[in-house]
C-alpha cells in the first residue's frame, strides 16, 4: 500500500511511544541502524522506550550499555530462545532475566512450526501431544516468578493455545503473541478472538514478508483487527531495522498516523503504544 507521513509529523507522532520489537546491529543480517544510534533516535523524537531483540544473541546486556551511552531514554532487551542459546534452555533464561531482560521470547525462526512450514524437521518443540515440554513449563515458572513478559515468537495458532492456556495457569501475567499476522503464523480473526479471552497482548507490527518476497505493509490488516479483535488487546510495535524497509522512526509514525487517519481515536492509540506497553515492561 502507498501511505506515508510528512518527515516534520514525526516528532509530534513519536512522542511518549515504546516499541516493544526492534532488530539492530550488531547481526549476522545486515540491519539499518545499531543500538547506540536507535537509542539517539528514540531519545530524539521523544520515544519513551524502545526494545531490542535478536533472533541470535541475549540482548539485554546490550540494551544496557546503549541506555548508558545515551542517557534520558529506556533501552530494554531480552532473550530468544532459538537454538543459537540452546533453545528452551533454562539457565539461560534465569541469566537473563538476572541481567535485566525484561522479554522472554519462544523460538522464532528455529520454532518447530516455522522450520515445518519451510520443509525442515529440526525446529525447537515447545508442545507436543497438546502439552508443553516440562522444561518450557520451568521457564514459564521463572517468567511467573520474576513477572516479566512471555512472548510467544512464531508459533502456531494450535501453540499458541497450550502454551498461553499453561501460562496462565502457572501464573504469568504478562504475555505478547508476537505479530499474529507474519506470513508463518498467520492468525485468522476468529483465532485472535479466541486468544483474546487469556488477556494477552498481540503485537501488531510494521510489515511482513514470505520467503522470496518483498515486504508488505500490514496496515489495513492491523486496523481489520484492531476493529474486530478490540484495541484492548493491542499493541502497536514495528518489528522494524530491515534495510529494506523505512527508517525505524519513519516506520513506526507511518503505523500510528495510518490508525489515526482511518479513524482511530487519539486517546486510543496511545494506550496501544504508550499505555499498555509501559504497564508490561514496569514503566509507570
Amino acid at each position: 500500500m502507498d501511505y506515508s507521513v510528512e518527515k516534520d509529523r514525526i516528532p509530534e507522532l513519536l512522542e511518549g511511544v515504546i516499541d516493544t520489537h526492534i532488530h539492530t546491529n550488531p547481526d549476522v543480517r545486515l540491519r539499518s541502524i545499531n543500538d547506540i544510534e536507535l537509542a539517539r533516535e528514540a531519545l530524539r523524537v521523544k520515544a519513551k522506550a524502545v526494545v531490542i531483540k535478536s533472533h541470535l544473541v541475549p540482548t539485554m546486556d546490550r540494551a544496557k550499555i546503549a541506555e548508558f551511552v545515551v542517557p534520558g531514554i529506556h533501552v530494554f532487551g531480552g532473550i530468544v530462545l532459538n537454538s543459537y542459546v540452546g533453545g528452551l534452555n533454562v539457565a539461560a533464561v534465569n541469566n537473563a532475566i538476572d541481567m535485566g531482560a525484561k522479554i522472554i521470547w519462544l523460538p522464532t525462526a528455529d520454532s518447530f512450526h516455522e522450520r515445518k512450514l519451510k520443509g525442515k524437521s529440526d525446529g525447537i518443540v515447545t508442545v507436543k501431544n497438546n502439552k508443553i515440554l516440562p522444561k518450557l513449563a520451568q521457564i514459564l515458572e521463572i517468567i511467573a516468578k520474576k513477572d516479566v513478559i512471555l512472548a510467544t515468537g512464531h508459533l502456531s495458532f494450535e501453540e499458541n493455545i497450550v502454551v498461553v492456556e499453561a501460562a496462565k495457569k502457572i501464573g504469568v501475567k504478562k504475555i505478547i503473541v508476537n505479530h499474529p499476522e507474519w506470513w508463518s503464523i498467520n492468525m485468522s480473526i476468529d483465532e485472535q478472538k479466541e486468544l483474546s479471552q487469556y488477556g494477552v497482548f498481540f503485537e501488531r507490527c510494521y510489515a511482513t514478508r514470505p520467503p522470496g518476497e518483498k515486504y508488505k505493509k500490514n496496515f489495513e490488516k492491523n486496523l481489520d483487527a484492531i476493529n474486530k479483535v478490540g484495541y484492548e488487546s493491542t499493541i502497536l510495535a514495528t518489528d522494524g531495522g530491515q534495510v529494506e524497509n523505512p527508517a525505524w522512526s519513519e516506520a513506526l509514525a507511518e503505523s500510528i498516523g495510518f490508525m489515526l487517519d482511518h479513524g482511530i481515536p487519539k486517546n486510543v492509540v496511545d494506550k496501544m503504544t504508550k499505555e499498555y506497553s509501559a504497564k508490561l515492561l514496569g514503566l509507570f
